[in-house]
């Protein structure tokens, strides 16, 4: 019944909401919203609407005019006439798509600029850009934060899936001299079997019963002492690496933290990073390693984002949706500086541009994100 709710209330926002549409011959604003309101992803189409109403309300400048259109889920003919009729009612400027998939089919409109919230592809192309939370600008702050932190044997560890040879791509941009990469299997029967491989687990535990032995039969102090604490531990010896980088998520994410922990691989001599986790909190209470660091948008920010929406539509956003109410702030302070928007030349601007979920740069024809990190600890998510 609540989805039904939901669903209806984005309608009533479609048609009815004076901000949506316009007639006034005074210059505006005009931006096409391109989201799935029907079909499997409906529930993202309205989230999104629901964001942009958000921004609206916040920027509170009545020359905005959204044009929200249905652009189906996976239905390239729904998409495309929806384009049509965003450009006929006189938008330049459409925030969508929402998957990189599409993008092939956004070239033809040549005079429309594409904003899309997509992670896949940081580089603008063409008449699209691209502004998710892309892989480039998490492994960057990874990089200067394991830098920071003077670790220098680095292990980048990511699955074995369809995702591999996009994220081999990605790393042969890493800003990172001394580092290794490690495949892994997703399937965690496997995967305890490589991890142990990898931090030569069996050797270490061997050294620690040869070492237990020759100090069994000592009955000098240090020695009783030393085996008191041998009692206690797993293993002996050091792994060759002093930091790792998993790129990874949900459950896959926790078997590699539990293997490495099972593996007895200490926090206190290995850094362990990860990407983007949207501040799961599922983290907290499944994680065997207790300091996990990770960079991310501003989580002040992203809290009172969730707080605001939850309060004004009684539902939770879609993580991606704060990326919709950041591209319409983008949108109008291009339009606000420059007085319009003619090409996507316009968004080739030095200045850094802050927005809710943190600082865009453009750098060399690409969209980055400067992220913090922040590090889990005690239940709760601790800016760095």
């Amino acid at each position: 019944m609540n989805k039904i709710i939901i669903i209806f209330l984005s309608y009533i926002l479609i048609f009815f909401n004076t901000n949506l549409f316009s007639n006034e011959k005074e210059q505006v604003l005009k931006v096409g919203l391109l989201a799935p309101f029907s079909g499997e992803y409906k529930n993202l189409g309205t989230s999104l609407l629901y964001s942009i109403q958000l921004a609206l309300n916040e920027i509170n400048d009545k020359k905005i005019k959204i044009i929200p259109r249905d652009s189906g889920s996976n239905d390239p003919d729904k998409m495309n006439a929806s384009i049509q009729e965003i450009i006929d009612s006189g938008a330049k400027i459409i925030i969508g798509p929402t998957d990189s998939d599409d993008f092939k089919s956004l070239k033809k409109y040549e005079d429309t600029i594409f904003i899309s919230l997509s992670n896949k592809d940081p580089k603008i192309n063409k008449n699209i850009i691209s502004i998710g939370i892309s892989l480039e600008s998490q492994i960057n702050a990874i990089s200067k934060f394991i830098l920071n932190q003077k670790k220098t044997k680095t292990i980048i560890m990511y699955p074995e899936n369809e995702y591999t040879n996009f994220i081999d791509k990605k790393i042969e941009k890493i800003n990172l001299k001394n580092y290794k990469i490690f495949k892994y299997n997703s399937d965690p029967k496997i995967l305890t079997g490589e991890i142990e491989k990898l931090t030569n687990y069996a050797q270490r535990k061997k050294n620690l019963k040869v070492r237990k032995e020759f100090l069994k039969d000592k009955d000098d102090f240090a020695s009783i002492n030393e085996l008191e604490r041998l009692e206690q531990k797993y293993t002996i010896g050091n792994v060759n690496f002093d930091s790792v980088i998993i790129i990874d998520f949900g459950n896959s994410l926790k078997s590699v933290l539990a293997s490495l922990a099972f593996s007895d691989v200490s926090e206190k001599n290995v850094l362990f990073t990860t990407v983007n986790q949207w501040f799961d909190e599922s983290i907290f209470y499944e994680n065997s390693i207790k300091n996990l660091y990770y960079p991310s948008v501003n989580f002040k920010n992203f809290k009172n984002y969730n707080n605001k929406y939850l309060k004004a539509f009684n539902s939770q956003p879609g993580e991606i949706t704060i990326l919709a109410y950041d591209a319409l702030g983008l949108i109008y302070y291009i339009w606000k500086t420059n007085g319009s928007i003619n090409s996507i030349n316009n968004f080739y601007i030095k200045d850094k541009i802050k927005g809710k979920i943190g600082t865009f740069r453009f750098i060399d024809g690409e969209v980055f994100q400067e992220l913090k990190i922040y590090k889990t600890q005690d239940k709760n998510f601790i800016q760095y």
